[in-house]
Formats: structure tokens, sequence, C-alpha cells
């Protein structure tokens, strides 16, 4: 089961300032200029948040809702040491730690119930919930800055989890919970939804995460965003109304399609965030073709079309496929997927979706095979150390790319 963490810092930059300047501790304390300066907020603390100052707000505006707060200007220096130190605790706690900005960081303790647990836990979600108040207490003790965690499924559940114990909280949404916990939050705390989609939505009558998954998939304006939804809370494949989700030991964490009578498979991934960078997209559609190849061999099967999907953030949806001679190598896949990817590529915008199906599906054909040159059987060798040690045991890495590329 999936045990992601989401280690949010509170106000982190105004935090900092207070350890700074112990005269900030308990002020209304905004962070980003002097007052009547240019530029944004960077951060408020609580005391200020009451009053409507955000963090991205035109400075001109703060002053406005809080003229008696405290304006500091950011000091882009002090705030990565103490950066650093938070992430060398997570280091010590956790064996997966990702960086995801310099005040939010995400942890994988999946596997860890046994190494952490104490006769007193009841289950493993409660050596897993106890393990990361303890985390948040050690970082308030030595680094003496508040954090808040959320602990899910799923990364976005996770964050969303974050936002709900702040401040200075833990939250746990156990597993089949999700449904129950995002249903009543507005939309905008899911992440991705962003102002102009909760305006979009808010014109039709869709206020809550929990109207939006009534949303079936086939619904022409909502149906791709309902079903982004539904995955990243952990429910992919289930029905509107349905309550509970179910977690298999190998379930990816992405779509996947298999329409027999087509002849086709398929995998997809919704990103949390919108993605504008085209590396980040290449390392996607690398385990996107790795995933939809391996369970086309399972099938016994070659193919002969390769498509690649992409949904932009403005829920555009495009299609671009190549033929070729029939194959189940992840290689081939990747190769033909890559040039449809850089392609069909739009600097100018961000993506939501990306997908790749296998289609035009045939059988190996014996004849050709006996009198074909000998290849190396690497998806054969592959497939054989999944089979005993599951699908992650073996994974595709990437080529380096030249530095005069």
């Amino acid at each position: 089961m999936a045990r992601i963490a989401c280690l949010d810092l509170d106000t982190f930059f105004v935090s900092v300032e207070r350890l700074l300047d112990p005269s900030l501790v308990g002020q209304p304390v905004v962070v980003g200029g002097r007052k009547g300066a240019r530029g944004v907020v960077t951060s408020a603390s609580y005391e200020v948040r009451l009053l409507g100052v955000r963090s991205g707000m035109p400075m001109s505006e703060a002053v406005r809702r809080a003229p008696d707060a405290i304006f500091v200007p950011t000091r882009h220096d002090a705030y990565g040491p103490y950066a650093g130190r938070v992430r060398a605790v997570l280091d010590r706690w956790c064996p997966v730690v990702q960086t995801a900005s310099i005040d939010e960081f995400y942890l994988d303790f999946r596997g860890c119930e046994r190494l952490y647990a104490r006769p007193e836990d009841t289950d493993a979600d409660a050596t897993i919930l106890r393990v990361v108040r303890e985390l948040r207490e050690a970082i308030q003790r030595e680094v003496l800055l508040p954090a808040s965690v959320g602990i899910g499924t799923t990364r976005p559940v996770a964050k969303m989890a974050s936002g709900r114990a702040k401040p200075a909280g833990v939250l746990m949404i156990r597993a089949g919970e999700e449904r129950a916990f995002a249903a009543p939050l507005p939309v905008r705390r899911f992440p991705g939804i962003g102002p102009v989609a909760e305006e979009r939505l808010a014109g039709m009558g869709v206020a809550t995460l929990g109207q939006l998954l009534e949303v079936p998939d086939e619904h022409p304006r909502l149906g791709g965003l309902a079903a982004s939804l539904r995955v990243g809370l952990g429910l992919a494949g289930q029905q509107p109304g349905a309550r509970t989700a179910r977690l298999g030991k190998d379930r990816p964490a992405f779509q996947e399609h298999d329409t027999s009578a087509e002849g086709s498979l398929s995998n997809e991934r919704t990103f949390f965030a919108d993605v504008g960078e085209v590396q980040v997209a290449e390392d996607a559609l690398r385990a996107l073709v790795e995933r939809v190849t391996w369970r086309l061999r399972r099938r016994g099967a070659r193919a002969h079309t390769i498509t690649l999907k992409l949904r932009y953030a403005d829920f555009t949806t495009i299609s671009r496929g190549r033929s070729i001679a029939p194959t189940h190598a992840e290689a081939d896949v990747l190769a033909v997927a890559t040039d449809l990817l850089h392609g069909a590529w739009s600097k100018k915008s961000r993506i939501r979706l990306l997908g790749v199906q296998l289609s035009n599906l045939v059988a190996p054909d014996p004849q050709v095979a006996l009198f074909a040159a000998p290849r190396p059987r690497m998806g054969v060798a592959i497939d054989a150390v999944r089979d005993r040690f599951g699908y992650d045991a073996i994974r595709m890495g990437a080529v380096a790319r030249p530095k005069n590329a």
C-alpha cells in the first residue's frame, strides 16, 4: 500500500524571519518587501491571512488589507540553509524523499511499517502515523520550524491532507477514505485546479470535488477532469457514485485501458501539475511505454500502430499515430512515441495528460520467427524478473544526453 506523506513548512519564510528576528514572533508579518515597494507577497503570517493577505498578492493590495502589518524584504540567501537542515532530518527518517519546493517535501514510507513497528501500535497505519508525528516534532525541535504533514495513498491526497492539517498538525487519510475526505472540499483544493478552472466549473454548477466526482468520464466538457480527479484520489476505474477504492499490490500510478474489441492497449497519466518541460514529459512517456509494452507481452502479442495522446491545460486533446513493423519491444515503441511527442510538442502550452496506445495487435508469426535473425530476449528476461519480484523490481533508465546535443 502506498504511504505518501506531504510535509509543508508552515509560513516558511515568515518562520525563518522570526528565527532571525524574535521580535516578529506573534506579530502580523508579510515577507516580500517594504511598505510602498513594488512586488508580490512571498509569505504571510496567519495573523494577516485572516485579513485576506495571500502569497502572490501584489504588495500594494497587502498594504491595503493589512496596513498595520510588519513588512520585511525577502532574503533569498537566508532560507536555503534552513530548508537543507530540514531535508537532512527527513533523510534520517525516510528512505525516499523528494523535494517539491524549498518548503515542501514528499516522503514515501512504503515498506517502513516493520522497521518502525512497536507493540502498542494497533496496525500499520498507526505505526506510520506515529512515526510522522515524531518526525514533525524532530523538525520543530532541531530546526525550530513548524510543519504540517498529510499522509495518503497518493500525492494529491497527501497534499490536500497537509493543507487540512495546518497549522503544525498531522492528518492521515487511510485507504478507502479518499472519497469521503475529498467530497466536501472546494474544487480549488485539488492540485492542478487553478482559479480559471475553478471559475469555469462554478459556471457549470460544480463547486466541490464531490460534485466533480459524480461527472462520468464520457461528459464532453468535464469528463477528462473528472477522470483526472479519480486518478489523483486513487479511485481510477470506479464509476461515479462508488464508495470504495480497490488498491491492488501491482496497481500502476496511471490509468490503464484494454479495449479487446478493437485490439488495443493503452496507458495514460494525468499530471498532478501541468507540465511545460519536455524532459519531464519524456520521463513520463518512458514509464508509460514500459508499462504498456509489458502488458502487450503478457498478452502474447505485438503492436502494429503506436498512438500518442496529449491533453493540454485548456483540455484540448490531440492524438498522433504511426504504423511500424509489429513489435513488443520497449525501445521500438519508445523511439516512435518520443518522435511523436516532439512533433506534437508546443512550447506555448502545458500538458495535463499524456498517453500511449498500442493497436492493430497481432500474434507472433511462427514462420517469420523461424527464419528471422536471433535477437536478444531482453523483454523476456525483464518479464521473468517482474513475475518473481513484482513490476517495480526493474525499470527502464534514461539515456544520458550528450553535452553538445
